[in-house]
């Protein structure tokens, strides 16, 4: 899954596309790379990240949406949004797949509007918002409370008949360094779900904050990362350097 983020304040690559024919650029490096779903966002889930209105995520996304899919039109488009209206909106415009932050949690709308849909659901996990996760990170047991979580949220969509659902621990989102490398390291655990497992490190402060560097240097800790994720059953690395992820991707195959 190729990251293209349409906001000004992401935390690597915010801003970078500033007109449609970047964005269409970067959308053709990705795909020919070898992405299988391009994940558009408009809203910025860093720690601390403004909020901003629906009408203008909207605004962001719609038109991203519709001249990715009139010059690739055969692109499988993921909308990154945790609001039920946005992903109306963005599968309207043909997008096919929704990637929601909050599982749910921040629009009581979102997973009956999902069950509407008919289309895939990635749910993720996270405590609190953008703008106050990075203040509630105590757990009694990481992993369990991520498994409750999700055993909650997984029962709710399957009593509102959501079929295709996948799994994304949530990485930097309300976690520590520390409880984000516990998390990689019992990662196969999440397998309890019997759900694809959606692993997003790429470029995170988890690689960069341990390394002594910066989100432009780490892209090679990104690929030891991803590199782990897949051994431990990852299903989906979404990631900003498709390339080097699908290297990543090949070489582990070798060894089944």
């Amino acid at each position: 899954m190729g990251i293209l983020n349409v906001t000004p304040d992401s935390f690597y690559d915010g801003g970078q596309y500033k007109n449609t024919a970047a964005i269409l650029g970067q959308v053709q490096n990705m795909t020919e790379a070898g992405a299988t779903f391009i994940d558009i966002g408009g809203y910025s889930s860093r720690p601390g990240a403004h909020d901003i209105s629906v009408k203008e995520e909207l605004e962001r996304v719609l038109p991203i949406i519709e001249a990715i899919l009139k010059e690739f039109p055969d692109t499988l488009i993921s909308i990154d949004t945790f609001r039920s209206e946005v992903a109306k909106c963005a599968i309207d415009a043909g997008a096919c797949l929704i990637n929601d932050i909050s599982a749910g949690h921040l629009d009581q709308h979102m997973l009956e509007t999902v069950a509407q849909l008919g289309v895939p659901y990635i749910m993720m996990h996270m405590k609190g918002t953008p703008q106050n996760m990075a203040q509630q990170t105590n757990y009694d047991d990481i992993i369990k409370d991520i498994l409750f979580y999700f055993s909650d949220r997984i029962a709710e969509a399957r009593r509102l008949g959501i079929v295709d659902l996948i799994v994304d621990p949530g990485f930097g989102f309300a976690k520590t360094v520390e409880q984000n490398y516990e998390l990689l390291n019992k990662l196969e655990l999440l397998k309890m779900t019997n759900l694809p497992i959606l692993a997003g490190i790429s470029r995170k402060s988890m690689i960069y904050k341990t390394l002594n560097n910066s989100a432009k240097e780490a892209l090679n800790g990104t690929t030891v990362l991803n590199t782990i994720a897949l051994q431990k059953g990852t299903a989906i690395l979404r990631v900003h350097d498709v390339k080097e992820a699908m290297e990543c991707i090949t070489l582990t195959q070798q060894l089944h």
